[in-house]
């Protein structure tokens, strides 16, 4: 069973984001290879904070050495090669990771596509969500693979085409 814990902090406006991270990280957990771990019998959890661009700079700094504010930021908690022996785990509950997303980055990427400050951050929680899966866009067969399963699980929540007229997310 996922396990989605959304916090709020300010500028984020207030929101039924709760509701919008276990949909959004459910759908994609659904639509990747990794399903299973959707309905196993141990709680897989995934911790989803909304934050300020000065947060998310400090930690893009700190852990991609990259000194700016970016959209989404996924910190796994479970090696990628260990991904797909989760389901045979016998532990009770499985960590498997924190997404962090920037309110000003997101605010302004929203209104460039022309879709809700809500939309948007289902979708990059649905990217995240992927990446702690072990999923990533490095080459381009990755993100093709990628982005169809972010398409597909777009879709399942009744949501835009992310990639439209849109270039692969960082």
């Amino acid at each position: 069973m996922l396990d989605t814990v959304a916090l709020r902090e300010d500028p984020w406006p207030e929101g039924d984001w709760q509701g919008l991270a276990e949909r959004a990280a459910n759908a994609a957990v659904s639509a990747s290879p990794q399903a299973e771990l959707g309905t196993m019998a141990a709680a897989v959890e995934v911790a989803v904070r909304l934050t300020s661009d000065d947060e998310v700079q400090t930690l893009n700094r700190q852990y991609r050495h990259q000194d700016k504010p970016t959209n989404v930021l996924s910190f796994p908690m479970v090696l990628p090669d260990l991904i797909e022996t989760l389901a045979n785990t016998d532990d009770g509950e499985v960590l498997l990771g924190d997404i962090v997303l920037a309110h000003g980055v997101c605010e302004r990427e929203a209104a460039e596509k022309g879709v809700s400050l809500a939309d948007h951050a289902a979708h990059l929680i649905v990217h995240g969500t992927l990446h702690l899966l072990g999923h990533d866009h490095m080459d381009d067969a990755e993100a093709e693979h990628m982005e169809a399963i972010e398409r597909a699980a777009m879709s399942a929540l009744g949501l835009h085409d992310p990639y439209q007229d849109d270039e692969t997310l960082s």
